[in-house]
């Protein structure tokens, strides 16, 4: 018995329908719209990162064309620079203190302002203004002043029998002049703390009273847990910031770093490097070290996030 073969006919798909004018007139307009931030990140952050890690393999003095060395650079900052584990040692015992500090007044400080009370908005005005102000050249000056022998500080503290003079002319206490003047600017965090507070909802505070948890235990049990990821965007923010102190520093001890490089934190460090031994090269290699460092310990926190970060309706 045979079989008849019977050829099926092929499907054909029909081509993908060409974009309409419109919908390209609608790209090219949202290309236009991004132009001005596509052309800035080129040329101010894509570029000179590119052009940096490029000098960090060379020997660049501003004045002369670089002139390739490798890793030279890299091998002398880790085995022969002194200074440079200094600065790393300093900063990092500046970071461990002043963000932890910070974020504590500002999250203290943001449970205050979280309650109902007159006045309540021209308080956290006044607590977010050193934000703004912290920064600039002139803060610097007025803390160098203060924290100065015979300064505001010193005259305060001597009226309570302590004297302990100018703190930014003793190597042991300079660096805690910085601290303070980050602690004091504690104001943007608070805000983002405070609309963190506003979140929680009040029924868990009620529960957690019926309970019978006191304050204590409703801030370890309630707060804590549900302010977490607003801890984490401020932790990694703040170590990012702290990470990146130029201005204090540069402003307290006159550029030097002093007394006895008690001051000397990376970022000036690096300043010092490239813009007053004019070593490019090694102040290119030392921010890409950096930015490596940074980049490892945010990733770090990120993945520590796991442990300890709360999101609502999560189940642990």
């Amino acid at each position: 018995m045979t079989q008849s073969l019977v050829k099926r006919p092929e499907v054909v798909e029909p081509p993908p329908a060409p974009a309409t004018r419109g919908r390209r007139r609608g790209q090219g307009v949202a290309y236009l719209f991004l132009s001005p931030w596509i052309i800035g990140a080129t040329l101010l952050t894509i570029g000179p990162m590119v052009a940096s890690l490029y000098l960090s393999f060379t020997d660049y003095d501003l004045f002369e064309a670089p002139s390739w060395i490798g890793v030279e650079n890299y091998v002398t900052m880790f085995t022969a620079d002194e200074r440079f584990w200094h600065a790393t040692w300093t900063t990092t015992k500046y970071v461990l203190i002043s963000v932890p500090l910070k974020l504590g007044l500002a999250l203290a400080v943001a449970m205050l302002l979280n309650r109902q009370r007159s006045g309540v908005g021209l308080y956290r005005s006044a607590f977010y203004a050193p934000s703004l102000l912290g920064a600039s050249v002139s803060v610097a000056l007025a803390w160098r002043a203060m924290f100065s022998t015979d300064g505001t500080v010193d005259r305060l503290l001597s009226s309570v029998g302590l004297d302990l003079g100018g703190w930014v002319d003793q190597p042991q206490y300079a660096l805690y002049t910085l601290v303070a003047l980050a602690a004091w600017q504690f104001g943007a965090p608070m805000v983002i703390f405070l609309a963190g507070l506003k979140q929680v909802p009040r029924e868990l505070y009620e529960a957690a009273a019926i309970d019978g948890a006191g304050p204590a235990r409703r801030f370890l049990s309630v707060t804590l847990p549900m302010l977490s990821p607003v801890i984490l965007f401020n932790l990694v923010l703040e170590t990012i910031h702290a990470f990146q102190a130029f201005t204090g520093a540069f402003v307290v001890s006159s550029g030097r770093g002093g007394p006895s490089d008690a001051t000397l934190l990376y970022p000036l460090y690096l300043y010092q490097r490239g813009f007053t031994d004019f070593r490019m090269g090694y102040a290119s290699a030392m921010a890409w070290v950096l930015l490596v460092v940074v980049a490892v310990l945010t990733a770090l926190v990120f993945r520590s996030a796991r442990r300890w970060v709360f999101y609502a309706g999560e189940d642990r």
